[in-house]
């Protein structure tokens, strides 16, 4: 099979025009060609009198037909290749009799994206994993939410962080992203998610999505996929303490965990999937001294348009066409002041919703469903910080505490609570007033989707700030500068919502190239909270990766190579 790249079509191409560029661009006849495949569907907008689809097509040549002869006369040419094989490998299986001797199952802890994988993972290669949630399932946690958002009542266990799905679950449900993927593990989560239930459209679009509403049945059916294949979910299951073997000349190996309700658990594979929210927990590993350290991770606001506006911003006279869909945006700003100012998890036609998971706190976060038909566009503006920017000690150099870009976040997040008003109303001002340094009183053409809801504000009151002066002076600087890629950016009554303070886990639980934990022998940190993901594609390839490495300890298998992750990037 024969691979076409960067093959370029009008927007309103005829469904049969496809099959003809193909022809054309090999120099075959009508005969010669059995079918053509989409792999991938992207546009290029920037001439937006006259946006275009960029199609990777995989292509079967009819019986007769010499392929090799074909790529022979293309070898100059880096767009027509062979099709590279994307399909999934097993590292091993494990044999009928392996839990005869009743060793202990492999356990992981949380069950987001990259728990979920995880778990999946080692059940289809018959590990049977024991996964420990401490939220609730899916559907109950979905009433919990919603409770906070409708009944601003919080339940600090079940929540947009805490429960089976993760912060995944309530977000704009986007699966793209931009790790390196030389074994194709993309793939392999989109395949699982069709198969779950999500569209098959999410395989060879460039930007895939699938959004809260479907993603709740997918979850579901994924769950139920585990444990048919003899894997077990607890739900209501916190990890409060870790046993640690510590034997004088030999490194120190995890045996077991203990949870809230005071049972113990034997383990020897522990994977660590916990998101980059469970505070009480990375304090408690910390407290073990399980290896850890702080990493940069970014705060700001989220600011909403009306979707509108940025469709006509990005797609001119297309805008509303039904294959390009809701526009997005990606905005990087580099202020004078050293900060690096970007828009973070944008949600195109979604709403503001508060995520926070602890009590008397305000964090806002975005979601979409899969139309992306609500009135409004949002994205995080996000500032870049440092270690050195959220330490605690007053010091001006030497080590950082891995803890303290939590208390930095808990600092602001408590803020946005005073700021609103209390009730988890969340802090808000117009932008127009932002760049005036005013306060704002009421909101205009603009209504922010945030519920319980906005209490207009002054965001950089010198007296209460809802940031460091640093961040709100880069943001300031920023706004303009994106109105000159972005006509309407800057419209006054744009809205801007405080505070967005969970970008990225605060730490890193830093890990080896077997993904173990740099002192704890079969700990094996993975996914957003352990600093290794960005969103949930990449938390999901992680959670593959790290299955991996516990069969292969378990099966004696292969050594996986190893994806490049990015942290800082969520899709």
């Amino acid at each position: 099979m024969l691979r076409i790249t960067e093959l370029r079509l009008p927007l309103d191409h005829a469904p049969d025009a496809l099959r003809s560029a193909v022809l054309a661009r090999l120099r075959l006849a009508d005969d010669q060609l059995n079918s053509v495949t989409v792999f991938k569907r992207a546009y290029d907008a920037r001439k937006k009198s006259a946006v275009l689809l960029i199609y990777t097509l995989d292509c079967e040549l009819a019986p007769g037909v010499d392929e090799a002869a074909l790529l022979r006369s293309f070898a100059g040419d880096a767009h027509v290749r062979p099709s590279p094989d994307t399909r999934y490998r097993f590292i091993g299986h494990a044999p009928a009799d392996f839990h005869a001797a009743g060793r202990p199952r492999p356990l992981v802890v949380g069950f987001g994206p990259c728990g979920l994988f995880a778990a999946l993972l080692l059940a289809q290669m018959g590990l049977r994993p024991l996964v420990l949630e401490r939220g609730r399932r899916v559907r109950e946690r979905t009433k919990d939410t919603w409770a906070l958002w409708r009944q601003r009542e919080l339940n600090p266990e079940s929540n947009v962080q805490f429960g089976e799905g993760g912060a995944g679950t309530f977000s704009d449900g986007k699966l793209w992203s931009q790790i390196s993927d030389p074994r194709h593990l993309t793939r392999k989560v989109l395949h699982e998610f069709v198969k779950a239930g999500a569209p098959d459209e999410i395989l060879y679009v460039a930007k895939p999505h699938i959004g809260t509403f479907r993603l709740v049945g997918m979850i579901e059916k994924m769950r139920a996929e585990i444990e048919s294949l003899g894997g077990e979910i607890r739900f209501g299951q916190r990890v409060t303490d870790l046993h640690i073997e510590k034997r004088e000349g030999a490194a120190q190996r995890i045996r077991g965990v203990v949870l809230a309700s005071g049972e113990q658990i034997d383990a020897e594979q522990v994977v660590l999937a916990l998101g980059h929210s469970a505070r009480d927990t990375f304090a408690m590993l910390h407290e073990r001294g399980v290896f850890m350290e702080p990493k940069p991770f970014s705060i700001g606001v989220r600011i909403e348009h009306p979707q509108s506006v940025i469709d006509r911003a990005r797609f001119g006279p297309s805008a509303g066409h039904p294959i390009l869909g809701a526009a997005d945006y990606r905005l990087v700003h580099h202020a004078r002041n050293g900060r690096a100012v970007y828009s973070f998890c944008m949600c195109p036609g979604g709403t503001v919703v508060a995520a926070t998971s602890e009590s008397e706190r305000v964090v806002t976060n975005g979601m979409s469903q899969y139309s992306r038909n609500e009135r409004n566009a949002n994205a995080g503006l996000v500032v870049g910080i440092s270690p050195q920017d959220y330490r605690q000690d007053g010091l001006h150099e030497g080590p950082v505490s891995p803890l303290d870009g939590i208390a930095f976040q808990r600092f602001w997040e408590s803020r946005a609570f005073e700021l609103g008003g209390g009730g988890y109303r969340a802090p808000g001002q117009l932008l127009g007033d932002f760049l005036k340094g005013q306060r704002s009183t009421a909101f205009g053409s603009v209504l922010p989707s945030y519920q319980p809801g906005v209490q207009p504000t002054h965001l950089a009151d010198p007296g209460r700030p809802a940031l460091p002066e640093y961040a709100l002076a880069a943001l300031r600087e920023a706004l303009p500068a994106f109105e000159r890629q972005i006509k309407g950016f800057a419209m006054p009554d744009a809205v801007l919502t405080g505070v967005e303070t969970r970008t990225s886990s605060p730490l890193r639980i830093t890990r080896g190239r077997d993904f173990q934990s740099l002192n704890v022998g079969g700990l094996y940190p993975a996914g957003e909270g352990a600093g290794y993901a960005g969103g949930i594609m990449s938390a999901a390839v992680d959670g593959i990766e790290v299955a991996e490495a516990v069969a292969t300890r378990l099966l004696a298998g292969p050594t996986p190579t190893r994806t490049g992750q990015s942290a800082s990037m969520r899709a």
